[in-house]
């Protein structure tokens, strides 16, 4: 693995990677933004592409720029990764959030994504995620650890949860307590609340691919049969459990399904 930085043109600095060997592939994180979301999916898919993650900004060890934080910006970002690491296209995977930055990624700049994969992600706006978030975003000004405890709680299945009982703890422990971190997550709700991709995404030719869970109950299965409805070339794949984060919960089926599918675009 080597690590790299990406400067914005409004100075964000974006700590990034890359590792393996073959067609490049990038991984978009969701709402939490970060590049160690990805690791075991990582480790699993850099034996057939090159994949690179990143912090997004804000995130980690990257900066937050002065640029407004929605989800065309978090698109440009995308792309500058990309410049950095002098690659001219990629398939670009996206979970949660993530899909729609790929989404959006895909709609502005097509000649730079050879492949979109959508996890976990969405079209349009719902009643169901908006009432979700606004609740979330309440908690989050009220109490950030009660925030941080419930978003952990209802994102993974619960007996893989109860099994990894760390994993809890540790996303608790990084609870965003300070006054510029919960104005990071609220900043990123409002724009995955905006997020609307229904009138571009007749401009979303290129081979894509759809995947969720039955049980996720932060972005519900009925929003991937939507998208795939939008979509209709799109193979979706509906995993039986795992939860909104089914990449930690089920990485081997996420890899095979993402893997396969991406090896078969070459």
């Amino acid at each position: 693995m080597s690590d790299f930085s990406v400067s914005t043109a409004d100075g964000a600095v974006l700590k990034a990677s890359r590792e393996g060997a073959g067609a490049p592939l990038v991984l978009v994180s969701g709402l939490g933004g970060t590049a160690g979301f990805w690791a075991p999916v990582a480790a699993g898919l850099r034996d057939r592409f090159e994949v690179l993650t990143f912090d997004q900004r804000g995130i980690g060890a990257s900066t937050r720029g002065t640029a407004e934080t929605d989800i065309a910006q978090l698109a440009d970002d995308v792309q500058a990764v990309l410049d950095a690491a002098g690659i001219e296209a990629a398939t670009i995977v996206g979970h949660s959030t993530g899909g729609c930055i790929a989404q959006s990624l895909a709609a502005q700049a097509p000649e730079r994504v050879t492949g979109l994969g959508l996890s976990a992600t969405w079209l349009r706006p719902s009643r169901y995620m908006t009432a979700l978030f606004r609740t979330r975003l309440d908690l989050l000004r009220h109490d950030p650890v009660a925030y941080t405890a419930t978003a952990t709680l209802i994102s993974y299945a619960p007996e893989w949860l109860e099994a990894n009982w760390s994993a809890y703890e540790r996303a608790v422990a990084k609870a965003p307590t300070s006054d510029t971190a919960r104005q990071i997550v609220a900043e990123r709700i409002e724009a995955l609340l905006a997020f609307d991709g229904s009138a571009s995404v007749s401009q979303l030719t290129m081979p894509a691919m759809i995947i969720g869970a039955n049980d996720d109950m932060i972005v519900p299965a009925f929003l991937q049969r939507d998208l795939a409805t939008a979509l209709p070339a799109a193979p979706l794949t509906l995993l039986p459990e795992g939860g909104h984060f089914f990449p930690a919960s089920q990485t081997d089926a996420f890899v095979t399904a993402v893997g396969d599918w991406a090896a078969g675009l070459r």
